[in-house]
């Protein structure tokens, strides 16, 4: 992403620098970076020079390099480029200001290099200047989404048009230091959390709600890094995610990050060590599962859904919840969502083991006789697709003396008469199935659907001559 926005002339990040980037600790499922030094980035070096904090700089104006200036020099001349970089300029003009702005953007591009590079030690005084000129530069009001302003309904993001930052030329380069510093080798976690601390992180979730795409995948890796790197921050990170989540849920149904933030998630959850801590049960019983219920769910449910499998591959004990909190939020009118819940129902049962599958059978069952039945042939088909697993087959197998009366009226309606030939067939090959499994079982579920098929017949009749006998009366 870096180097979209490197001009040439600028040095090429170093593999060794973007192996670190690539990297993520322990505890999030992903090798974390290196280990840390005890000479790190943010940690004050010894026999140099003290940075003395320069007088404010009144306007913007060009520096000497890092690179060529005396090593004495170094530090100070570091702090006058910080001051630089927080000047902040108007970019709906482009026109205005337009040699500052430069002058700034090459400022940072030579600032993101000199951290990368590991060349320069930056002392700890310097350190705490880096971060309040990155929370100059990021942290600020957002716009109003564009569905506040115009008044509108959320949107699919698809189908609208993505917004742009207009200081994005520079924020970028902001995040990227930010990130590049979080990522080295060479960064003292124990000096750095003094200045990345919990204010810090807590402004850094709430910018996840900026409309550029662009900007929350940078915040998404910078957490990321920072929950892998500073074990101290991971509580404030779940509680404050699971915070927006109770936000979003009960009160507002409109935040632009849930993807990212439950991406995110996805990672934490998968460094989870078992057996599993009563507070992530509980974070999965009351925020993860209650997003099935937006209206929204239909953009961040790939990510949601990997979420809540991962909680049932570490503890198949979860299934029976899941399964109950899946059917609880199932859709009653939206067919497309159907389709989806479909999808993560059945990677959730891959998962679940048949003590749990015992439990929630009956209702299971229901709901999925319900969706065979579907006039919307998309729903129907991803319904009779759970046939195609080995693991779901084995344990209807199991269990096919109470899943066979619950679904057999189902199948056989759908043979006698659903319109679309693809649900048609495949419900043929499912009823096989069964036949193949147990035919007596087939051959008993037949003639007590004969026989509630006849009762419902006798009463219809009844009903149908009770009514002819009102009319009769009352026309007399």
């Amino acid at each position: 992403m870096f180097k979209n926005f490197k001009k040439g002339g600028q040095r090429k990040p170093s593999k060794s620098s973007d192996s670190s980037a690539d990297a993520s600790s322990k505890g999030i499922g992903a090798p974390g970076p290196g280990p840390t030094s005890k000479s790190g980035v943010g940690a004050p070096v010894q026999n140099t020079v003290e940075p003395v904090f320069p007088p404010p700089m009144t306007h913007v104006e060009p520096l000497p390099l890092l690179g060529k200036s005396p090593a004495a020099e170094r530090q100070n001349l570091f702090m006058r480029k910080l001051q630089i970089c927080c000047f902040q300029f108007d970019f709906t003009d482009t026109l205005k200001s337009a040699r500052e702005k430069e002058i700034k953007r090459q400022t940072l591009l030579e600032l993101v290099d000199f951290i990368q590079s590991g060349t320069g030690k930056v002392a700890e005084a310097c350190l705490g200047e880096m971060i309040k000129m990155v929370g100059v530069n990021i942290f600020r009001c957002l716009p109003p989404a564009s569905h506040e302003s115009s008044g509108t309904e959320v949107v699919d993001p698809d189908e609208e048009e993505n917004y742009s930052e207009p200081s994005w030329q520079h924020l970028q380069i902001v995040y990227e230091l930010l990130l590049r510093y979080v990522v080295s080798s060479d960064t003292d976690t124990k000096v750095a959390k003094r200045y990345i601390d919990h204010t810090f992180v807590l402004k850094l979730l709430d910018l996840f709600d900026t409309e550029d795409f662009r900007e929350r995948e940078y915040i998404k890796m910078v957490l990321h890094r920072i929950y892998g790197k500073f074990m101290v921050h991971r509580p404030l990170i779940r509680k404050s995610i699971s915070n927006i989540f109770y936000r979003f849920i009960y009160e507002t149904e409109r935040h632009s990050g849930m993807g990212e933030l439950l991406e995110i998630l996805g990672s934490i959850i998968n460094g989870f060590s078992m057996p599993m801590r009563e507070e992530h049960k509980l974070f999965l019983m009351r925020a993860l599962i209650p997003l099935h219920k937006t209206k929204q769910v239909g953009n961040y449910h790939q990510q949601l859904s990997y979420c809540i499998v991962q909680f049932v591959d570490k503890d198949y004990k979860l299934a029976d919840m899941v399964i109950r909190g899946l059917l609880k939020y199932w859709p009653l009118v939206n067919c497309q969502k159907e389709v989806l819940f479909l999808g993560e129902l059945e990677e959730v049962l891959e998962e679940t083991q048949s003590t749990e599958f015992q439990r929630c059978i009956v209702p299971l069952f229901r709901k999925i006789a319900r969706c065979l039945n579907s006039p919307h042939f998309q729903v129907a088909e991803r319904a009779l697709f759970f046939w195609n697993s080995e693991h779901i087959v084995s344990l209807i197998a199991e269990n096919r003396q109470v899943i066979l009366p619950i679904i057999f009226e189902a199948l056989e309606k759908n043979i006698q008469s659903h319109w679309n030939t693809e649900v048609h067939g495949l419900t043929v090959n499912v009823r096989k199935m069964f036949s193949e499994m147990d035919a007596e079982l087939v051959n008993e579920c037949q003639k007590q659907l004969a026989e509630k098929q006849a009762k419902a017949r006798e009463v219809a009749e009844q009903r149908e001559m009770t009514w002819k006998k009102l009319e009769d009366a009352a026309s007399k």
